[in-house]
Formats: structure tokens, C-alpha cells, sequence
């Protein structure tokens, strides 16, 4: 769209610009100034406008706008069509042009009623599907320009977790690839962290709208658990000539599992607001989306499978309203799956042939374990005491033939800070420590403390 190209300029290498002091607001697109600017139908800007005042009664101009996310101009070309219908009047009017109030008259409180029959939206004036489209396909990581993710990068992400330089190879090249890839391997071998650590490695925000206009019916997208500012925005409400309808973004991170259903990837009406939401996994575009336990949600995992796939391939998914007709929306993620199935027992061989890297995640090496132990007391306050480190490794996990999985580390240092608590004491990583939360995990597959000799 010529809005997007003229607001969204690239740098010379025809990447999204973002300016060396931090200003990212180049992004969004540029404000609408006029009524025919938004792309909106006069009628769909009316009904919010109606509604937003129904909601507050008499209503600043100023409140207007920020509600809308509109400007001024655009708010007040609408309202004088109002007024001239005898649907909105001047409440109130201040020694300004701009400090004025409005209300709605008998006729506008009646078109209230009406407008909120056909939908309880109240907020952001939504976006155009053509616009939404627009920028999905211009911010994807798949774009060849698109920054990639650096070995050095990865290194630092993942330094101390204890993965094999080949396997942090592998994974490099998937991201480089921007090809789906799955993670199998045994539960607590780390899959989900290693996947969710992922989303962090994504550095360029991106444009988000609060809501997009399909096919007469208001979609709400953005989301503030998802949709999270990044660090180096600034300023973005004072600034007048970015469209305020786009929120500015860190790229998304959505994880769902188990819980997955088929409902829950269809347009959906919330229960507490009466609005109709997109899914999560359109709600992850231009972002990183994780679904983990492949093979144990509720539907067929084929099934989730080859729609995300076949979704992945033509970039839009095609999703039902309730009881109504099914709508395409663009979707463009970066897909992380895991698993502790092997994947040819889920997955027939069309599906397998479509995920661009599958990734074992086993155990770790005694020198990668290590690592994660220190890691995980210097996160926890501890200093970790080497014997510990040592009975934990040769005598506790070697004598029980446990494996060496991700998991353990992190919940060994939670329980020692449980029993510290409990006793009022200070949690310290030593031997005894050690054992009592080694017993609290696997009971009698450890020693008492009583029984470990010369250990300590």
C-alpha cells in the first residue's frame, strides 16, 4: 500500500529503519489525517465514536481522540456529521477550538443501543485487513533482508545451558533457515525453555494493531500480555504523526500446549467483553510461536500440524467466526514444536517432510551439567560448593541411573530454598542440602544424610 511504503522507510539495505538513538516510531505508519485516510466506512467510525461516548457520557475531544487513537481532525470531521444528523452536541466549549465537550442527544442514545447490538467493540479504530496484510508480509523474519540471528548471538543465549556446540549448530541453522523446527527428547531435558529462549533472540519490533476491521466485523489482535513496548521505545503518545491505532512491539512470544483445542484457533468472542479476539497463533505474527507437547493436545496432532504448515506456506490461515463464515487472515510466525514423542509416532511422513529441522534435546554431558548447576545457584544467591556439585553428579544421578536432564538443576535450587525458608535459615548448595531435596523429588532413591560418611 502506498501509506505503508511512504511511512515505513527502509535503510539502504531494505530493512526497517530504526534510528540510532532508539526512536523506532519510523515503523508505524503515518497518522491518518483525514476520514477517507483511515480506510474505515464513515458508518464503522460513527458507531465508535457513538459508543465511546454512550460509554463516558459527556465527552472531551481530547478524550475522543485518545480513546479512537485518531487525530483530531479526523474525530471532528466525524462529529460534525453527527451533528449534523442530531445524533451528538456541543456539551461545552472552552477558549479553544480544541477544548470542547460533546454529548449525544435522545437520537444518539438510541443509535448507541443499536450500534452495540450488532457489536460491544469499544476502543482503537480498527485497522484495514489490506493494511494488516501489508505490514505482516513487510515485517516477516522470512523477508531476505530480515536481520538474522548471529553465532555469537546464539553463544551468548544459550551459553550456559550446557548444549553441545553441534546441537547449538543445528538450531542456528533453523533460524537461519527460518524453516519450522521441533525439539524431541525426553520430559525435563529442557525443550520448552530452550524453545521460549528462542523468542528473545528476535530484536526488531514490529507494528501491531489494536484491532482490524474484517469484513465488517472488528477483530481485537493486540493484546498487552503478548504485546509487549520495547525497552527502546519512546515517547509514543506524544508523538502526532505515527497512526496510534498500531501499538509498537517487541516481536511476540505465544506458547500454548495440551491445553490446545479446536475452538481455540478459530475467531473467538470473549466471554467478559462480548469482542471478537483472534486466536493465539495469529496473534503470534511476526513473532515466535511454540507449540509444545505436540502429540498430547486434544485434537489430532496431524491435524494442528498440517494447518500451521499449510497456513505457513500460503501466509494466511483461514479462521471461523462462531457460528458464522470462516475469514482469511495473514499469518507469518517463526514455529518452534516440541515433543517428548518421537516424531514419526505423531506425525505421518507429509508432515515430518515440512518441518525443516528436527532437533534431539537428551541429556546433558557431565561438563554441560556442571555448568548448569553453577548457573543455577549464582541465579538462586548460592555459592556452589564443588563436593555438592560432585555427589550430585557421581553418586545421586550415577547410582540411580537418572540422567543428566535439563530440569533437575532448577528444581534441586528451588526445594534447597523451600526447606531453607521453612527453617528460617539461610539456603546454603551443599551435601546435606543436596540429599534433602534429591529425597523431597525421588524419595528413597537417595541416602539419608546421616549415611554419607566422609561426603561432606
Amino acid at each position: 500500500m502506498e501509506v505503508l511504503s511512504a511511512s515505513t522507510p527502509a535503510g539502504l539495505d531494505g530493512r526497517l529503519a530504526v534510528p540510532a538513538d532508539g526512536d523506532v516510531t519510523a515503523i508505524l505508519p503515518r497518522q491518518a489525517r483525514t476520514v477517507r485516510d483511515t480506510g474505515i466506512e464513515p458508518r464503522v467510525l460513527a458507531a465508535l465514536v457513538v459508543k465511546t461516548m454512550h460509554a463516558g457520557g459527556k465527552t472531551a475531544l481530547s478524550v475522543l481522540t485518545g480513546r479512537l487513537r485518531l487525530s483530531i481532525s479526523v474525530v471532528r470531521e466525524v462529529l460534525q456529521q453527527l451533528v449534523a444528523e442530531q445524533q451528538v452536541e456541543v456539551a461545552w466549549c472552552g477558549d479553544t477550538d480544541i477544548d470542547v465537550h460533546y454529548q449525544l442527544t435522545g437520537i444518539g442514545q438510541r443509535a448507541a443501543s443499536e450500534y452495540l447490538a450488532e457489536s460491544r467493540y469499544v476502543g482503537p479504530v480498527p485497522v484495514t485487513l489490506d493494511a494488516y496484510r501489508a505490514l505482516v508480509e513487510r515485517q516477516s523474519a522470512r523477508q531476505p533482508e530480515a536481520l538474522r540471528v548471529t553465532p555469537a548471538e546464539l553463544h551468548a543465549a544459550l551459553a550456559d545451558d550446557g548444549i553441545e556446540p553441534a546441537v547449538r549448530e543445528l538450531i542456528g541453522a533453523a533460524l537461519h533457515s527460518n524453516r519450522p523446527l521441533m525439539f524431541y527428547g525426553p520430559s525435563g531435558s529442557g525443550k520448552t525453555t530452550l524453545a521460549r529462549k528462542l523468542g528473545r533472540l528476535y530484536r526488531e519490533p514490529v507494528a501491531v494493531p489494536y484491532a482490524v476491521l474484517v469484513n465488517h466485523e472488528i477483530v481485537q489482535v493486540y493484546d498487552p500480555a503478548l504485546h509487549q513496548a520495547p525497552l527502546q521505545a519512546r515517547g509514543l503518545e506524544d508523538r502526532r504523526s505515527v497512526d496510534a491505532r498500531w501499538a509498537l512491539c517487541q516481536r511476540p512470544l505465544v506458547h500454548t500446549g495440551a491445553e490446545l483445542t479446536r475452538d481455540m484457533m478459530e475467531l473467538r468472542i470473549d466471554a467478559a467483553s462480548g469482542v471478537l479476539r483472534a486466536p493465539p497463533h495469529l496473534q503470534a505474527n511476526n513473532g515466535l510461536l511454540v507449540l509444545d507437547d505436540v502429540g498430547r493436545q486434544r485434537l489430532p496432532a496431524g491435524e494442528v500440524l498440517h494447518r500451521l504448515l499449510g497456513a505457513l506456506d500460503g501466509r494466511v490461515d483461514h479462521v471461523a467466526v462462531p457460528g458464522g463464515a470462516s475469514h482469511a487472515l495473514p499469518f507469518d510466525v517463526s514455529l518452534v514444536l516440541a515433543t517428548n514423542l518421537l516424531p514419526e509416532s505423531v506425525l505421518d511422513e507429509s508432515c515430518l517432510r515440512r518441518i525443516g529441522y528436527r532437533i534431539p534435546i537428551g541429556p546433558l554431558s557431565d561438563a554441560g551439567y556442571r555448568a548448569l548447576v553453577r548457573r543455577q545457584c549464582r541465579l538462586h544467591g548460592l555459592e556452589a560448593d564443588e563436593g555438592a556439585i560432585d555427589y550430585l553428579v557421581n553418586e545421586l544421578h550415577r547410582r540411580t541411573r537418572r540422567p543428566l536432564l535439563a530440569a533437575w538443576p532448577h528444581e534441586l535450587l528451588g526445594r534447597i530454598a523451600d526447606f531453607a525458608g521453612f527453617a528460617g535459615r539461610a539456603p546454603r548448595f551443599d551435601v546435606d542440602s543436596v540429599v534433602q531435596a534429591w529425597s523431597s523429588l525421588f524419595g528413597a532413591e537417595a541416602p539419608q544424610s546421616g549415611n554419607l560418611g566422609d561426603v561432606r
